[in-house]
């Protein structure tokens, strides 16, 4: 009986590191069109995270739905931080090829509902749909690559998910004007079913399940009992309750008012209460106790929750400032962008083709997060009077430092990760990203609107009277100069500078707080892994053939 045999053996975890030596692993043109596969599909759910911003405006006017505005991005990535740790369960229990194809149609039927949409609620139902789906793909993408891939070119492969990844983000207005503009923008999530189809049968045909990540049969009834629902629904109301508040906080509403201040203490209780049931649960837990207690998973999921705070402020709030501050348009925007786009793609393929060679995965997170704190604060020191050389040089050290570490702790979770143990690890990391994306731009949102609303009301017009508020919140930040007179520009765009800044504020402390979490994992090499992960499995094998089925603890 060989060692991929003997690991399936009496347990429902696969073995997600079956080709680790090289006898499963595939290559060639297979390969090639599986990556391809993930790579749309990576691109289609990063795309839609950015290509509403610049739908907007218009939306709000088809529908008259100004009050839900922000619920057209929260409700995709409430779901899609929601429903991460879910399907990272079900890759561990059910087969791979059949979870990311439930995840794809999902995550379609979300962008079909999305495009025909003839009120607001049809379309945040839609894209929360389209989040739960995404959250699907994306953790599918990271363990697929963890399957087929030769584990010494995993973080080479994790580089250029992660380049599409982080060139989606940024191209998402640019794309969602364009469609808003020439056509509709409900191409802005027609353009979903094409592709996402395409990438589907992409999957269908070349993507085989590995001997050794194909789990033994066992009533699905036990399976359901181990997806932990009831965490999900906690992380949910938690989100729920922390979002709105923020939203409404200093704008709608007093911050010291029932409704703020309630909702946010339901949201610590619903944390807390999470927080008790998972460690109840225990192995069933979305987030198993026994893997976020060690070191090394705990410092690369605080990692990648600040880290991703960081990125994805400075990839909502730049395009802002250069359509507000500069007066570009969305495609204009967008091409101020473009040093980050390049130099975040050119480090995520560099640091991934290097990571295995160096071994030592602190060097991408300690250089790549200074190197993210450095240039994102001298994004503060940018003012109304746009410098190219200033604001493409202060890109090209964020995006570097992104670049080199943005992937990195999935790779190095996956490399040290037992075998049983890799589809869990690799959700709990990926929980982590998109909840840090979830909670710091909700956080910067509601910065930005509050210090934008501080200076608006203690700067009057030379009549005495002030911009109001309302006004502001609800103009696009390129409709301003076509909206406003001059004499109210001169106080509007210091008022947007001051709220930029301390959105951008907050992702400078996200980058360092990353720092500083890489630093709670010892220092090791990657390179010892090969052997000792080999060790592992043959261990597990003969642990699983001397045991009884597991039973998930309560």
């Amino acid at each position: 009986m060989s060692t991929t045999e003997k690991v399936v053996v009496g347990s429902s975890k696969p073995d997600l590191s079956s080709n680790d030596d090289g006898d499963e692993a595939v290559t060639g043109l297979t390969l090639g069109l599986l990556i391809m596969g993930l790579v749309l599909c990576i691109f289609l759910v990063s795309l839609d995270m950015t290509i509403i911003a610049t739908a907007i405006p218009q939306i709000t006017r088809d529908f008259n739905s100004i009050d839900a505005i922000g619920w057209y991005g929260a409700a995709f990535m409430l779901t899609l931080t929601g429903f991460s740790q879910l399907w990272g369960k079900a890759y561990g229990h059910f087969s791979m090829k059949w979870v990311i194809i439930t995840a794809i149609v999902l995550f379609e039927v979300g962008s079909l509902i999305c495009g025909i949409a003839k009120n607001s609620i049809t379309l945040i139902t839609g894209r929360a749909i389209a989040g739960a789906g995404g959250a699907g793909i994306t953790n599918g993408c990271y363990t697929i690559i963890g399957v087929v891939a030769q584990r010494e070119k995993r973080p080479a492969y994790a580089g250029i998910l992660a380049c599409t990844y982080g060139i989606a983000s940024v191209v998402g207005p640019l794309v969602g004007g364009a469609f808003t503009s020439l056509v509709t923008w409900r191409w802005c999530f027609y353009i979903n079913l094409p592709i996402g189809g395409f990438a589907l049968l992409v999957l269908i045909a070349f993507f085989k399940v590995p001997a050794g990540a194909v789990t033994v049969k066992t009533p699905y009834a036990d399976k359901l009992k181990s997806m932990d629902f009831g965490g999900v629904l906690l992380v949910m109301l938690a989100l729920i309750f922390y979002i709105l508040p923020l939203q409404w906080a200093g704008i709608a509403k007093s911050w010291v008012s029932g409704e703020v201040l309630g909702f946010l203490i339901a949201s610590v209780v619903v944390v807390a209460i999470f927080v008790a049931y998972q460690i109840w649960m225990g192995e069933r837990a979305m987030m198993v106790p026994r893997l976020i207690k060690q070191r090394r998973v705990l410092s690369l999921a605080l990692f990648n929750m600040f880290m991703a705070g960081s990125f994805f402020i400075f990839m909502y709030y730049l395009p802002i400032y250069f359509q507000a501050i500069g007066g570009s348009s969305a495609t204009g925007s967008a091409v101020k962008n473009l040093a980050l786009i390049l130099s975040s793609t050119v480090a995520s393929l560099v640091g991934g083709a290097l990571m295995m060679p160096v071994g030592y995965f602190h060097v991408f997170l300690l250089v790549g997060s200074t190197l993210c704190l450095i240039g994102g604060g001298l994004f503060l020191t940018l003012n109304t009077h746009l410098v190219v050389g200033n604001y493409v040089g202060y890109q090209l050290l964020f995006g570097i430092g992104a670049g080199l570490c943005f992937q990195a702790p999935v790779m190095v979770g996956q490399a040290f990760a037992k075998p049983s143990d890799m589809a869990s690890t690799t959700a709990i990391l990926l929980f982590f990203q998109t909840l840090g994306g979830a909670i710091f731009i909700s956080a910067a949102q509601c910065i930005f609107t509050n210090r934008l609303a501080v200076h608006l009301l203690s700067h009057a017009l030379e009549d005495g009277t002030f911009v109001p508020v309302s006004l502001i919140t609800t103009l696009g930040a390129a409709d301003l100069r076509g909206s406003l007179t001059e004499a109210q520009l001169e106080v509007v765009l210091p008022a947007y500078l001051a709220g930029l800044k301390s959105a951008w504020s907050l992702a400078a402390a996200c980058a360092g707080a990353s720092f500083a979490s890489s630093l709670l994992a010892k220092f090791e090499t990657m390179k010892s892994t090969i052997n000792k992960k080999n060790d592992d499995v043959d261990t597990e094998a003969v642990e699983t053939l001397n045991s009884p089925p597991e039973k998930p603890s309560r």
